[in-house]
């Protein structure tokens, strides 16, 4: 298999949604806490890359597997397509998996037990999202998994990774072998809403693909978000998500968790509003699938960059 098939089964295209909230995470830590930590910050970035990387090939190799449509397994999904043969998937995936782990537990160790927690978390959500009897996308979940794990997950554990121990969250035990867990719980609200637009415009990825490819879904038994709300709702809730990322941001500018050079950020809406105004008329996977990753750059690039330029105050 040549390394760009490889990209191919792993989607590398699609890593940007857990790039910007690591970003973005990276970036809050710094801005708001005024904490970084580089080394816990690119172990965090190679394993989280490392471990989506072995979920979307997981995703591709159980989709292959389970399709009832054989024109999908052969001329759409990537392992047909490649001609990739099922044990060197098998082995990749392992591989991936367990240098991410790997780099888990250095992580851990550098930090505290939480992580390991948080981080497992994670891995069980990424790994049971395709795969098992009943894998979250083929439910009516995938859209709230992706976007919380990935969209929260990643942005927290990115904040958390960079502050000193107990500043958001602490383990104490106690004697008798006993422990309790302590939290700022104001700050994990605050991290909580500076975080919704990573959640809405990620989860608007998988709403976007969920709608495109509706029928075919329902021709391989896979009965998505979309088939329960039908096409007219899904669609209305893929835009109503991205109006709330921009809410989100005015509140945290309103509450003082930004500094308001932030509102500059909405000037993203302007193009924004044109993609949805085209997704809107015509969902195609091969020509307005790309709308959600559009949306997702412009939303969370312009935030990157405004917390980037809030720096300087």
């Amino acid at each position: 298999m040549s390394f760009k098939t490889f990209l191919k089964l792993v989607e590398i295209q699609t890593k940007l949604a857990s790039l910007f909230p690591f970003l973005l995470g990276t970036l809050f830590a710094s801005v708001y806490f005024k904490q970084f930590n580089l080394i816990n910050t690119l172990l965090f970035f190679a394993g989280m890359l490392i471990f989506d990387m072995t979920t979307t090939s997981i995703n591709n190799f159980m989709d292959y597997q389970k399709a009832k449509n054989a024109g999908y397994k052969d001329n759409v999904n990537v392992i047909g397509q490649e001609k990739i043969p099922e044990n060197l998937v098998r082995t990749l995936i392992w591989i991936m998996l367990l240098i991410a782990a790997g780099l888990g537990i250095i992580l851990t160790w550098r930090t505290d037990i939480l992580v390991l927690l948080m981080g497992g978390i994670c891995f069980f959500i990424g790994v049971f999202y395709t795969f098992g009897p009943v894998p979250l996308s083929r439910m009516p979940l995938g859209e709230l998994f992706s976007g919380v794990t990935m969209g929260f997950g990643i942005f927290f554990i990115s904040v958390y990774v960079n502050l000193t121990e107990g500043t958001l969250l602490a383990f104490k035990f106690l004697p008798h072998h006993q422990f309790i867990l302590t939290g700022n719980y104001l700050e994990i609200a605050t991290v909580l809403l500076v975080s919704l637009p990573s959640v809405f415009t990620i989860a608007n990825i998988m709403l976007a693909n969920n709608i495109c490819d509706l029928e075919e879904d329902i021709s391989n038994h896979r009965y998505t978000l979309p088939f329960y709300l039908g096409r007219k709702l899904a669609i209305q809730l893929f835009n109503f998500l991205i109006y709330f990322s921009y809410v989100a941001i005015m509140v945290a500018v309103v509450l003082g968790v930004y500094h308001p050079i932030m509102l500059g950020a909405l000037i993203s809406f302007i193009p924004v509003k044109k993609n949805l105004a085209i997704f809107n008329k015509k969902q195609v996977k091969s020509e307005t699938f790309v709308i959600s990753i559009k949306n997702l750059i412009l939303v969370n690039g312009s935030q990157v960059l405004f917390l980037a330029v809030s720096l300087l105050f």
